[in-house]
């Protein structure tokens, strides 16, 4: 491939949100688009499904969960494109509720992934994402659900607009200890695991784009919130993948429906805000 080739990615995308994605990139985007998946077969068999409708996404296997599994794309994507232009991170494991219990098992576990994981995603790729390129971070309402369960004190902290990464991972550590000592409600966190990875990826996306914006104009990166079904919650995303080069905004703010909210905000629009 040509060092010219523009190329999209995403990350968990052989199913759901992330298949849909890929779908809308194919169409859409100009360029090559990659579809990534933890498992090999499954992820081929996707693509399968993309061919057999006239699409032509690349394949390439990916574990954010596995270091090595990152870099080994990120070689694959400097040796085939010299960089990249727009990355979707999708990946994530999502719960339909949480036990009561709040396993701290289960909260490593999904920690590791959606926060962890896509830290180290970013880590490893941002690197390459070219000049005016876009990252989306896709991220969900439970996460503003979460944030508005947690205490005062750490609202506050998570809303700093000088919180630093440190700081940032500091707090995620924080809340898999405390649900490991069964002091999470004491400490005054939400319930909701799933729900605090998310706060972790807003705030993460948020520190990114003010680095970002520090060091060189043009690139943005964008915090979406997924509607529910697959094809709605491509829009969005696809939506802020495709803005024009000369976009200045959104960049490092909270979309839901392809309109910036004001993160940590109950806007009535979400489906589970009652008047």
């Amino acid at each position: 491939m040509s060092s010219h080739t523009r190329v999209a990615l995403v990350t968990g995308s052989n199913k759901g949100i992330g298949l849909a994605i890929v779908r809308e990139l194919c169409r859409q985007f100009s360029g090559d688009v990659v579809l990534t998946a933890r498992d090999v077969a499954r992820g081929q068999a996707a693509v399968k499904q993309l061919e057999a409708e006239g699409l032509s996404p690349r394949f390439h296997q990916l574990d954010i969960d596995d270091l090595q599994s990152i870099r080994v794309l990120r070689d694959f994507l400097c040796k085939e494109y010299g960089g990249l232009d727009v990355l979707v991170n999708n990946a994530a494991i999502i719960t339909k509720s949480d036990d009561p219990t709040l396993s701290h098992i289960r909260a490593e576990m999904i920690m590791k992934t959606n926060f962890v994981g896509t830290r180290d995603v970013c880590t490893e790729l941002l690197p390459l994402i070219r000049p005016k390129g876009r990252v989306v971070n896709v991220s969900s309402t439970e996460g503003v659900r979460a944030l508005n369960e947690c205490s005062p004190e750490l609202q506050q902290k998570f809303k700093s607009e000088t919180i630093t990464e440190e700081e940032l991972v500091g707090l995620m550590n924080k809340f898999v200890e405390d649900t490991k000592n069964g002091v999470h409600r004491k400490e005054g966190w939400s319930d909701s695991t799933y729900g605090v990875t998310k706060i972790g990826v807003s705030v993460l996306s948020r520190l990114y784009a003010r680095k970002l914006s520090e060091q060189r104009a043009g690139d943005k990166i964008l915090l979406n919130a997924s509607p529910k079904s697959p094809e709605e919650g491509a829009e969005t995303p696809v939506y802020l993948a495709l803005l024009p080069s000369d976009a200045e905004e959104p960049h490092g703010q909270f979309v839901c429906e392809k309109k910036v909210v004001e993160w940590g905000v109950l806007p009535q629009c979400f489906p589970w805000v009652t008047a």
